[in-house]
């Protein structure tokens, strides 16, 4: 029987406190939004907010502890939105849905700045095992991105995926990385392009010591799509059974998958609080449809969790917590 490991893709929630104390402190316009070079009481609100939500986690019982990235104002945007070379300019929609980010416009050469290893550092001060890091995926992060200084679409994505790459030399131990490619669903490569989205995941999964889940949601993936990112060296792909179970597990019984498995079993987007019962059930439905063999099935929501109230947010982590300590019978 497979490990069942409780985990998130990130992206919380801030605690209610945070988000007035913050609103006085940052002010209310687009201008106000995080540039990577806060301090004084605006450091020490985040500092305070991540410790919450790093108990939050360890109180629940969830196996994999994420920093939070509380301070992402621009969700998947964010390590762009704060790096010295890249400008921010109009609000854009984030993919489908009623939330924006500052158009990241890349103005110079991405190189490492540290931003995404300083949170870590934080939290690794309190998590003394299972830290997980959260990245955007290099192609999802090029997709919401405008360049004006690498040339092309292929240029560009080598460019992020070396970004990518170099912030993950300055982790501290962390037991898994998952990078995050809605992307791929919303905005998939094509005419040549998916080998390439395959490359470039590699380069930044072969540059850290720690399992590599690429979550993909909102969707299925596009067989081709599915079949080149199984190329890439990565552990574990990550499937949004809540959007598209169908799809997801034809393209797994058709194409296969890795040995390990990430499933989006919990909507991210939805208050309706899933039970533990209902979260094993879908575990062991999936188990059932499938012939593979795996060795860890990663239980997570199917999205980033920010979309929440905090008492659902909080609800949906102790179910998945609850769901991963029952025996998978399928």
């Amino acid at each position: 029987m497979p490990e069942v490991v409780a985990t998130t893709p990130g992206l919380y929630p801030l605690p209610d406190w945070a988000k007035d104390d913050l609103a006085d402190l940052k002010g209310h316009q687009r201008s106000d939004l995080i540039r990577g070079d806060e301090g004084g009481e605006i450091a020490a609100a985040y500092d305070r907010a991540r410790e919450e939500v790093l108990q939050t986690q360890q109180s629940a019982g969830l196996d994999r502890i994420v920093e939070g990235q509380l301070r992402w104002d621009d969700m998947l945007a964010h390590p762009l939105a704060v790096h010295d070379n890249v400008d921010t300019r109009g609000i854009v929609r984030y993919y489908d849905n009623n939330n924006f980010y500052r158009e990241p416009v890349i103005a110079g050469e991405l190189t490492p700045d540290g931003d995404v290893a300083t949170e870590l550092d934080a939290a690794a001060e309190t998590v003394q095992g299972g830290l997980q890091a959260v990245l955007p995926g290099p192609y999802s992060l090029a997709d919401l991105a405008t360049d004006e200084h690498y040339g092309d679409d292929a240029a560009l994505l080598d460019g992020v995926a070396e970004f990518l790459a170099g912030e993950t030399d300055a982790f501290p131990d962390i037991e898994t990385l998952y990078l995050l490619e809605p992307s791929l669903v919303a905005e998939p490569p094509e005419n040549g392009a998916e080998e390439r989205a395959s490359e470039a995941i590699d380069a930044v999964a072969s540059a850290v010591d720690a399992d590599v889940v690429v979550h993909t949601y909102w969707g299925a993936l596009e067989e081709k799509v599915h079949a080149y990112l199984l190329d890439a060296d990565i552990d574990a792909v990550g499937y949004d059974l809540v959007s598209d179970h169908e799809q997801t597990l034809y393209n797994v019984n058709e194409y296969g998958t890795k040995d390990d498995v990430s499933l989006g079993l919990v909507d991210g987007q939805n208050t309706l609080v899933e039970t533990p019962a209902e979260i094993r059930e879908r575990i062991e439905w999936f188990l059932g449809e499938t012939t593979n063999d795996f060795g860890t099935v990663y239980a997570t929501p199917n999205t980033e969790l920010f979309y929440l109230p905090v008492n659902k947010f909080e609800s949906k982590l102790e179910s998945l917590a609850e769901a991963a300590t029952e025996e998978v019978t399928a």
